[in-house]
């Protein structure tokens, strides 16, 4: 692993926030003033390919990264972008279930499954002046 991905590498491990590539060039850039936006992309992608980084591919017009491998799932807002983690265990008997029975249904051997969420974040909700419940947190 090069100084400059090993940079890259820490930096996403720090942000909890699903940041995009131009997110993570802003703070490489402080530890590694010289580095080049296509240096971070191609880090970002060899990253990713490797598993040591999960590339996220919503229906925005960027994409984001995580440090965070293990299976889970997201929430997306669709009024600004912002991805959260959903705390829901990805290896419910259920999904399960549906796997199985989608893969005798269509004949596919499934191996895995991607779940988004969407809707309004709190942030949003509160601007479009919907009704948040108290103690509803972020």
């Amino acid at each position: 692993m090069t100084h400059q991905r090993q940079v890259v590498f820490e930096e996403i491990l720090k942000m909890k926030s699903h940041p995009t590539a131009d997110e993570i060039y802003e703070r490489v850039r402080k530890r590694l003033p010289k580095i080049s936006m296509g240096t971070v992309y191609r880090n970002l992608e060899i990253l990713a390919s490797s598993g040591l980084i999960n590339k996220i591919e919503p229906g925005h017009s960027q994409m984001r990264f995580e440090g965070n491998v293990r299976d889970h799932y997201h929430i997306t807002c669709i009024r600004c972008g912002k991805i959260e983690d959903a705390e829901i265990e990805p290896l419910d008997d259920t999904l399960l279930n549906l796997e199985n029975a989608l893969g005798r249904l269509t004949k596919h051997g499934i191996f895995a499954h991607k779940l988004e969420f969407i809707g309004l974040c709190k942030a949003c909700r509160a601007k479009e002046g919907d009704f948040i419940e108290p103690g509803e947190d972020d």
